[in-house]
């Protein structure tokens, strides 16, 4: 989100590619789908399509519990109501250190080796330097560019709230991949609500892409851009996201952003 203070593509995902398997993601206590997940047929995924969609990552009593959080103010840093700044209707909340709460924690050190993984891929493509391959050194970087803030978050929606088409920078160390896990059953606990990209084509109209997560399910997605080979070359097609308007119920989402803010 924005933070109001800051303002045969298959094949191509081998091609140039550092060598190597995906890093395994070990068997966590709580999270045993974490280590079964297809990072190759993931990452082919969302070169081709722009999206990816994980199976589900967490339980719904894990997914309550998370919910849960959003009721405890000492958790976050900044509350931000997305009508008073023209985002959408809806509020979401960065957590003060998501280290604080354990599935949390958990999730976003363990789901973020593969990540960079894929991401260095797509570095490797485009001539630009790897990210590190643990998740405290790309913080520590961020930390030595002046990006202290965290990032995960909480997004909350009822009945008329949506997201506005958007992309979450935070800064010049921007990682190139999110997550955003799906805490509530579409069709159960709200209707309305789907995930919502555009990508910018270049000399072409501008391509929609809609996805319905399930409860626990994941969506893998580009932060600014993904590569799609093109005549010339690998070409940048820009990527925003949104959330369409929410009918009834409540819609709940944790955010998972790798890069911390300013």
């Amino acid at each position: 989100m924005i933070e109001p203070a800051a303002a045969d593509t298959g094949a191509l995902f081998n091609v140039g590619a550092p060598a190597g398997a995906p890093p395994r993601v070990p068997p966590t206590a709580g999270l045993p789908a974490l280590s079964e997940l297809d990072w190759t047929e993931l990452g082919a995924r969302l070169t081709e399509e722009g999206v990816a969609l994980t199976p589900p990552l967490l339980s719904r009593a894990q997914c309550q519990q998370i919910i849960a959080t959003f009721d405890e103010p000492g958790l976050f840093r900044s509350t931000v109501v997305m009508q008073r700044h023209g985002f959408g209707r809806g509020t979401y909340k960065y957590y003060a250190d998501p280290a604080a709460v354990p599935l949390v924690r958990s999730l976003r050190e363990r789901l973020y080796p593969p990540l960079a993984w894929l991401a260095n891929q797509w570095a490797a493509r485009w001539g630009e330097r790897a990210f590190p391959t643990r998740l405290d050194e790309l913080l520590a970087e961020c930390a030595a560019n002046g990006q202290t803030r965290a990032t995960p978050l909480l997004l909350r929606y009822g009945p008329g709230d949506y997201a506005g088409l958007h992309q979450d920078v935070y800064g010049d160390i921007v990682f190139p991949l999110q997550i955003a896990i799906m805490l509530n059953q579409p069709g159960e606990d709200f209707t309305g609500g789907e995930s919502v990209f555009v990508e910018q084509r270049p000399r072409a109209q501008s391509r929609a892409i809609v996805v319905t997560p399930r409860l626990g399910q994941g969506v893998i997605f580009p932060v600014r851009h993904r590569p799609v080979r093109g005549q010339g070359g690998v070409r940048r097609h820009p990527l925003r996201h949104g959330t369409s308007t929410v009918r009834s119920g409540q819609r709940t989402t944790l955010g998972l952003i790798f890069h911390n803010a300013r």
